[in-house]
């Protein structure tokens, strides 16, 4: 059983008995049965076909009720779905109690909502273009709830305290994270509310119940062709995720560096404002921008001493192996531009080919600081890393030489909002010593910084001058 932090246990608890709550004013209060036990049979079928499709939640049925009874049955109606289905992951039980919990709640405040501002009556009235208004409002309403919720269940559980907020760059990126998965979240559950609604309309109708489950049969359909859509994005990051680790085993320097790329190559597009489909590409660009080095012999990816200069031009056949290793995979589209081009420069005096300025695409742009901001502020056995600031002013002088300024640009100002956690880096070939000894969870040791200036570096790659991503992977600042 996974160890749940008792914090989250408790968090969990609490609104449990919240939900529970909800549920006692039912004796006392007339409430159409048959349309709840209706409702509630529909929402575990549904439920259980989502569970074992392994797709999106599926709310329209809940909406529905929201929109049809009053809060305290509304909030009923999922709980026989929530408990009975399996949870898929430990611990199950309490899994399944806070996923009741959750959409219990979330039911109740959608039909409160509903219920305060009219639109039970608008349902059933000739009125029905202003039905849509106090929809809306529930529907907001039951995204609210879930977005909380679960944000403050994820906190708790990554062992984060109750009351603290954190400040500066980290703040604001947890506060820019809550209000993206509200955005992200409330676009579906906006649709599904939109199906929740023709249900209840058709429910009430003189066409009853029967009509109302109709509406469910087109759902179904594009529901089916999301879970279809999100079984083949699951097939791609699967094997994304392959190829990355099989490059982490051939060189130690690559475990967590492809991924920290990656997310820089996307705090970079996002700051470009390039759309979601060109984000998650240049992800994949980020992650796979090494996986050439499958093709490089190990003992030159290992080697501690100077690289010589026919040693050197094998390393810098990597990005071509790499184009060669993905080009069949159609999904990762341009992305396999920026792998074959993410060592060039706009000077041309880069690798494999020698494109300069417009000619490098923009992917590789990307991805090239990306990959040399990471280097420079990744501590590596040999030496420390750099701080963050002078990481970035390398980039910017380097920038129109060896980097493109826009992307250069675009970086400072994502860090400037999101911030930046840099990373300690292991090298398999480091010695072990008596007192750190070398297991997969121990950074190796991280010496003094570097002798003075005219001290030769303990490994050295010839390259131009001024190669920042290069010298700052291969011994020393880049200079």
């Amino acid at each position: 059983m996974e160890a749940v932090p008792p914090l989250a246990r408790a968090y969990a608890t609490c609104f449990a008995l919240a939900a529970l709550s909800c549920l006692l004013p039912l004796p006392g209060m007339p409430v159409p049965w048959r349309a709840v036990l209706a409702l509630a049979a529909v929402a575990a079928a549904c439920d259980g076909l989502v569970r074992r499709r392994s797709a999106g939640p599926f709310y329209p049925v809940l909406l529905a009720a929201a929109f049809l009874l009053p809060p305290p049955a509304a909030a009923l109606v999922p709980l026989p779905g929530a408990l009975l289905t399996r949870a898929g992951q430990r611990p199950e039980a309490l899994r399944r109690i806070w996923r009741a919990a959750q959409l219990a709640l979330a039911g109740w405040a959608a039909a409160r909502v509903h219920w305060d501002l009219g639109g039970r009556d608008a349902v059933v009235g000739r009125d029905f273009p202003y039905a849509l208004l106090p929809a809306a409002a529930a529907v907001t309403a039951f995204c609210l709830v879930l977005t909380v919720l679960d944000g403050g269940i994820r906190r708790l559980a990554a062992g984060a305290p109750p009351g603290g907020r954190p400040r500066g760059p980290r703040g604001a990126a947890a506060r820019h994270a809550r209000c993206g998965r509200f955005a992200r979240s409330l676009a579906p559950i906006a649709v599904h509310g939109l199906g929740g609604l023709m249900m209840a309309v058709l429910w009430r109708s003189r066409y009853g119940p029967v009509a109302a489950l109709l509406v469910l049969l087109p759902m179904c359909v594009s529901w089916w062709v999301y879970a279809q859509y999100h079984r083949e994005r699951a097939a791609h990051r699967a094997t994304v995720r392959a190829l990355v680790q099989a490059v982490d085993l051939k060189d130690g320097y690559t475990r967590g560096h492809s991924e920290r790329v990656g997310r820089a190559s996307v705090l970079i597009a996002r700051e470009l404002g390039l759309d979601d489909e060109r984000v998650e590409t240049l992800r994949f660009a980020g992650i796979l921008h090494d996986v050439g080095k499958l093709g490089v012999p190990t003992r030159l990816l290992r080697k501690d001493g100077p690289l010589t200069p026919e040693e050197r031009r094998v390393i810098e056949l990597h990005p071509e192996y790499g184009h060669e290793m993905v080009r069949g995979i159609s999904f990762l589209g341009e992305a396999r531009s920026a792998i074959l081009h993410h060592h060039e420069r706009l000077d041309g005096s880069g690798y494999p080919y020698g494109l300069c300025g417009a000619q490098i695409p923009e992917c590789a742009r990307v991805v090239a600081v990306a990959d040399a901001f990471d280097a420079m502020t990744s501590t590596r056995s040999y030496r420390r890393a750099r701080p963050v600031g002078a990481a970035l002013g390398e980039l910017e002088r380097c920038a129109g030489t060896q980097f493109d300024p826009r992307m250069v640009a675009a970086l400072v100002r994502a860090l400037d909002r999101h911030g930046w956690h840099p990373a300690v880096t292991a090298d398999e070939n480091t010695p072990n010593t008596p007192d750190t000894p070398k297991t997969p969870n121990t950074p190796a040791p991280v010496p003094e910084p570097p002798a003075p200036p005219g001290a030769p570096p303990e490994r050295t790659v010839p390259g131009p001058p001024g190669d920042a991503a290069a010298r700052a992977r291969h011994g020393g600042p880049p200079r």
